[in-house]
């Protein structure tokens, strides 16, 4: 059986942010071969009422054909963003018809929001006492509005486990992605990413670009650097190096770095690392200590460390648990 999703459209609903779903998990392809292999996951678009039109943002409407019952089937339920939620945007309280939708959800079920779509999660007591974010715009009016949330406006999303949440518009897509790595791998999501022609990975933790101008197009950036260190991961890289490849000073360098990527260079250099190593561990026999060194670690304990950190589990329990799913798959 295919993961069902369950995409919830509400009156209002913003038709980019209602399209990632769709887009992202419908071109999630068994890897064997690459790209070619039968689809992964099921995608329904449900509304509140039975099937009929569902307004939008924008001059048109959409006909939905499933109804809520539709979330009775899910594995995983994704709310998009809407600006008509009402008493849930004003009041931090469910619509009669929202809470009936949500009583179809079976427990266990994975809860997805983006954007804005957070309100609904949060209002049925989704993330109470959890970690969330939302569209920057609205953090604050989302902490005020719940306060057992614990909202951080600074990411692009966050995972809790069976509810995650994203910051707003293309984050939702980073968001998705994320999902796919998190369910079949690296090669999976970065075969998508391909497909759709988005950055295969953007860290959850970096930040939603808050009033930041862009740089102008003869300005100097940090492009070059982080292309030349991507190449060479496996090598000792130091903050006068990076500087080095852009004729910069290293305190100009790291702010504008910083400007440009969200977080300073040594925190994108671990995240790199931590992504190369997950692929090797996922696509390789090699050992641990190997992994290591080719991922730029050095030793099988910083790997370890740095494992741990990011992904909550060691090098070995992660290669474990991800072959233990493929072949079961």
């Amino acid at each position: 059986m295919r993961h069902r999703v369950a995409v919830l459209a509400l009156d209002g609903v913003i038709p980019f942010e209602l399209g990632i779903p769709q887009r992202i998990f419908g071109r999630a392809l068994k890897a064997e071969p690459p790209g070619e292999g039968e689809p992964l996951y099921e995608i329904v678009t449900c509304s509140l009422r039975p099937p009929g039109p569902v307004r939008t943002d924008a001059d048109f409407s959409i006909m939905v054909e499933h109804g809520p019952e539709a979330l009775a089937t899910a594995d995983t339920v994704v709310v998009p963003a809407s600006y008509e939620l009402g008493p849930v945007y004003e009041e931090g309280r469910l619509t009669t018809e929202l809470a009936a939708a949500f009583a179809y959800i079976r427990p266990g079920t994975r809860m997805v929001a983006i954007c804005t779509g957070g309100y609904a999660l949060a209002a049925a007591g989704y993330l109470d006492g959890r970690p969330a974010t939302t569209h920057w715009a609205s953090a604050d009016h989302f902490q005020q509005l719940f306060p057992q949330v614990r909202v951080d406006p600074d990411v692009l999303f966050i995972d809790d486990g069976d509810v995650l949440t994203s910051a707003g518009v293309a984050a939702g897509i980073d968001l998705c992605l994320h999902i796919v790595r998190r369910d079949h791998g690296t090669a999976v999501a970065n075969d998508v990413a391909r497909r759709t022609v988005v950055p295969p990975h953007r860290d959850g933790g970096q930040a939603q670009y808050i009033q930041r101008p862009l740089p102008e197009p003869r300005s100097a950036t940090t492009t070059g650097a982080r292309a030349w260190a991507l190449g060479r991961l496996e090598q000792p890289i130091s903050l006068s190096d990076l500087a080095r490849r852009e004729s910069m000073s290293v305190r100009t360098f790291t702010r504008r770095f910083r400007e440009e990527v969200g977080v300073s260079p040594g925190q994108w250099l671990t995240q790199q690392r931590v992504e190369r190593a997950r692929q090797l561990l996922e696509s390789s026999d090699l050992s641990i200590d190997q992994v290591a060194r080719d991922a730029g670690f050095g030793t099988a304990t910083s790997l370890r460390q740095h494992v741990q950190a990011a992904l909550g589990v060691s090098p070995t329990v992660y290669r474990r648990t991800f072959r233990s799913e493929v072949a079961g798959r």
